[in-house]
């Protein structure tokens, strides 16, 4: 569903992402673990088109996106979930989640999202900014799923959220992957939580993928250290 050739992008004249090559099948999950400032979210940017790649190729279901921008995209099914969250603090939860839809021209995926994640639909009158960070959280990722993307990146995920949320993304991530054929590509630092998600983990150092891990390894501090400092 997603390929990744000889891809390269960055900052200007920095190069930040470096010759990175990657396949991601429909239905799969795959983590990208590295220590801060390797690339990871460049990498991110540059596959929803928020940054221009210098070299290399970006294929989705086939087509090369490459040269298409964000709303392109978006379109093509492309959905993104930023560190952050960046939902729209003044709309309702409600509103948040038409506005993911609208894209697709069918609110009943609003309904579908609801369904996947009953926590909003007791917040659904409230608006995004009276949300605490885990419910911001979750309103993101349902938003997101209501454009119906083929393939989703998740930007740290679980990233000041409390274990109940995280919980929760942790079951419905696989559920969705498996049920709708969705593409994860999630950057994460929390390796009990990609070891429950994730069907393998890259690793990124100085721009580059540098090894693959296999969740039963990712408690393995011995086989982590030498990439993430463990």
């Amino acid at each position: 569903m997603l390929e990744i050739a000889g891809l390269s992008s960055g900052y200007g004249p920095i190069r930040i992402v470096n010759d990175v090559s990657l396949d991601v099948e429909a239905g799969e999950i795959v983590a990208v673990l590295g220590r801060n400032g390797m690339g990871k979210t460049t990498l991110l940017r540059t596959l929803v088109g928020e940054l221009h790649a210098t070299a290399g190729h970006i294929r989705l279901g086939g087509e090369d996106i490459t040269r298409l921008s964000m709303h392109q995209r978006a379109k093509r099914g492309i959905g993104y979930v930023p560190q952050g969250r960046e939902i729209y603090p003044d709309l309702t939860v409600r509103e948040n989640l038409r506005m993911g839809a609208i894209a697709t021209g069918n609110e009943s995926n609003v309904e579908q999202m609801l369904d996947h994640f009953p926590l909003l639909r007791r917040l659904l009158p409230r608006p995004g900014r009276a949300l605490s960070g885990g419910e911001q959280q979750i309103l993101a990722l349902a938003r997101c799923l209501a454009g119906r993307p083929r393939v989703l990146l998740l930007d740290e995920p679980t990233e000041g959220i409390q274990p109940s949320i995280v919980e929760q993304i942790e079951e419905r991530l696989g559920v969705l992957a498996k049920s709708l054929a969705l593409t994860v590509l999630v950057v994460e630092q929390d390796l009990q939580f990609i070891a429950a998600v994730a069907n393998r983990a890259l690793v990124m150092q100085k721009g580059r993928i540098v090894a693959q891990i296999m969740p039963e390894n990712l408690h393995d501090h011995t086989a982590l250290g030498e990439y993430l400092g463990i």
